[in-house]
């Protein structure tokens, strides 16, 4: 159901080095580029993101409550991931860890404060 998810951006170039470097330990990259936004993922495969300043000109902002989750293979891949953002500008919201008997993640913003978490289900 869901295509993908738009984040809002400050600092376009900063979150794409961000999100290209997130996106690259995932195993995609970016599939449109506008002069304003990127978005990013495989067509016609899961769900992606977009990156773009806010159409109505008004300064990008965060939801309290929101947060997007990035599938991971692995928890050694969750642990990248994290590692990852937190060299990129990112900031920890929840160390890497489980979190139930098959749910193993970490929590971290991105450069703008927009909340994201890496995950992967694993055997209980």
């Amino acid at each position: 159901m869901i295509g993908y998810v738009m984040l809002g951006t400050n600092d376009l170039p900063r979150a794409a080095a961000f999100y290209d470097a997130i996106a690259a330990e995932l195993g995609t990259g970016r599939m449109m580029e506008f002069g304003t936004s990127i978005a990013l993922g495989n067509p016609g495969g899961a769900t992606g993101i977009a990156l773009g300043q806010p159409y109505d000109g008004q300064p990008a902002s965060v939801g309290n409550g929101v947060m997007v989750a990035l599938e991971a293979r692995d928890p050694a891949q969750v642990d990248r991931l994290h590692s990852l953002a937190l060299s990129r500008g990112g900031t920890c919201e929840g160390p890497p860890g489980p979190r139930s008997p098959n749910f193993y993640a970490a929590y971290f913003r991105d450069p703008d404060g927009n909340k994201l978490n890496a995950f992967c289900m694993t055997p209980g």
